[in-house]
């Protein structure tokens, strides 16, 4: 048993459940980059171990009721078909190392793809935040946080989702990465009311057909390790399991910044950069990604750092509540 690949397992799975994303994107450029794993065979074997981490992060969502049923349903019927397919893809693209390559480099477009959607999917709900706040400063419109009503007031767009399902599932097939990654940010931009946890519920539901037919897929046509995907597995399962108890109660922002700067560095290595571009890329992510948002954050009405605005909600709250209990009293001596 190969400890190492167990250890990789169980800290993806922790971001899988506690995200919604990183399962594909984070594994298998780990088995590639630090294990020596073929592309083909890591794609194969990280989407057979997916297959069945996905449902119990699932599990956990669907208990606490955050899943949209109707966003699932209409998601599978195009993922389920295109995901198989994508595994058709890759057998047609031929054998031995000009497979490997390509599957390699798609995977690396992918990662790239992934990481504009984090941050496109951030800029949303940053947007979206700063837009309801405004609303409730005004004294229009509801509270900031919509509430658990809002899960049930989606108004399904079916055209719509199945094509996000189908070129979801196309690309999953290929590379094993957007089950999470790609088809959630997506799904925020069609769904924008949908808060994070439901976000996350309904993206890990669906994934689990989606992956299913992947890695069915993969059993037959691809390059299935079962030493890789049980040592992925004994590791994961857990792992996805308190990730999915955390997501249910908490935030992931600072996990999905962390990600994003990880999935650039994996995408750069795949694209087979120098290592003095990959240091430098990382570097510019790390170091100028949190100027550039706080500038956004600035320019959108909000407080520079989130923190400064959690702070700012307590002391209103406190101010808030002290008051409250002032009037109280005077009413009782009055």
């Amino acid at each position: 048993m190969n400890w190492a690949l167990t250890a990789a397992g169980f800290g993806v799975g922790i971001i899988v459940g506690l995200t919604g994303m990183g399962g594909g994107a984070l594994m298998t450029p780990v088995l590639v980059i630090f294990f020596g794993i073929p592309p083909l065979a890591a794609v194969s074997s990280d989407l057979v171990a997916s297959a069945v981490m996905k449902p119990v992060g699932s599990l956990v969502h669907i208990r606490h009721g955050r899943v949209n049923w109707s966003l699932v349903r209409w998601l599978c019927l195009g993922s389920v078909p295109a995901a198989f397919a994508g595994v058709l893809v890759n057998k047609a693209l031929g054998n031995g190392q000009s497979l490997q390559n390509a599957v390699q480099i798609a995977l690396g477009v992918a990662l790239l793809l992934a990481v504009a959607g984090l941050v496109m999917r951030a800029f949303l709900r940053m947007r979206d935040h700063a837009r309801r706040r405004a609303a409730a400063r005004a004294g229009i419109g509801g509270p900031i946080d919509g509430g658990r009503s809002a899960l049930a007031r989606i108004q399904v767009r079916p055209l719509a989702t199945v094509l996000l399902g189908a070129v979801g599932g196309l690309v999953v097939g290929m590379t094993s990465v957007g089950s999470g990654s790609l088809i959630i940010v997506v799904l925020l931009a069609l769904y924008p009311t949908l808060r994070g946890g439901d976000l996350v519920g309904t993206d890990l539901v669906q994934a689990v057909p989606l992956v299913a037919s992947a890695a069915l897929g993969h059993l037959i046509f691809g390059d299935f390790q079962f030493s890789v995907t049980a040592a992925l597995l004994i590791g994961s399962i857990p792992g996805v399991f308190l990730g999915a108890q955390v997501s249910a109660r908490a935030q992931g922002g600072f996990i999905r910044r962390a990600l994003a700067v990880v999935l650039l560095a994996s995408a750069l290595k795949l694209l087979h950069a120098s290592n003095t571009e990959l240091i430098a890329g990382v570097a510019a992510a790390a170091v100028l990604g949190p100027v550039a948002w706080a500038w956004v954050r600035h320019r959108n009405g909000l407080p520079v750092l989130a923190s400064q605005e959690n702070v700012r909600a307590t002391e209103a709250s406190a101010t808030t509540t002290t008051a409250l209990r002032t009037d109280e009293l005077a009413s009782d001596r009055g």
